[in-house]
């Protein structure tokens, strides 16, 4: 049985990545999501760009749009090197904020009155519309 094949088929079956026509070991073909209706990669590079550094400007949101519209470039290592370094400081970016900002929340859900003392009445925002009296419940 093992005479029968020959010795290309053989090396191909113990390296599959050896195959020239494997689309998995090339990467992805496209740098976007929606394949070839997408960007060509010279914009590619200046959407990632402008996303990543718009997301500095307090619009985390843009990072994780950039993290999924380029998510082929984000999922293989070796593709679209260019494209690459902002997509993964997107994905840097947006994890720092929602770590910081699911913190920041579960801070005052958790600790409340008994972590803040007397200042947390100053500190919620719930007695702001009662303090300048917006709620009309007199």
């Amino acid at each position: 049985m093992e005479a029968s094949q020959s010795p290309t088929v053989d090396r191909q079956i113990r390296n599959p990545e050896s195959n020239a026509n494997s689309i998995a070991s090339v990467g992805p073909l496209w740098p976007t999501v929606d394949g070839p209706l997408g960007l060509s990669e010279a914009d590619a590079v200046t959407y990632a760009r402008r996303f990543y550094k718009f997301g500095f400007a307090l619009l985390p949101w843009l990072w994780a749009v950039n993290c999924f519209y380029f998510w082929p470039v984000l999922r293989h290592r070796r593709s679209f090197p260019q494209i690459r370094r902002y997509v993964l400081g997107s994905a840097i970016g947006l994890t720092a904020f929602t770590i910081l900002l699911c913190s920041w929340a579960l801070t005052f859900a958790i600790g409340g009155e008994s972590l803040f003392g007397t200042s947390w009445n100053q500190l919620v925002m719930y007695n702001l519309a009662d303090k300048w009296g917006l709620t009309g419940w007199d």
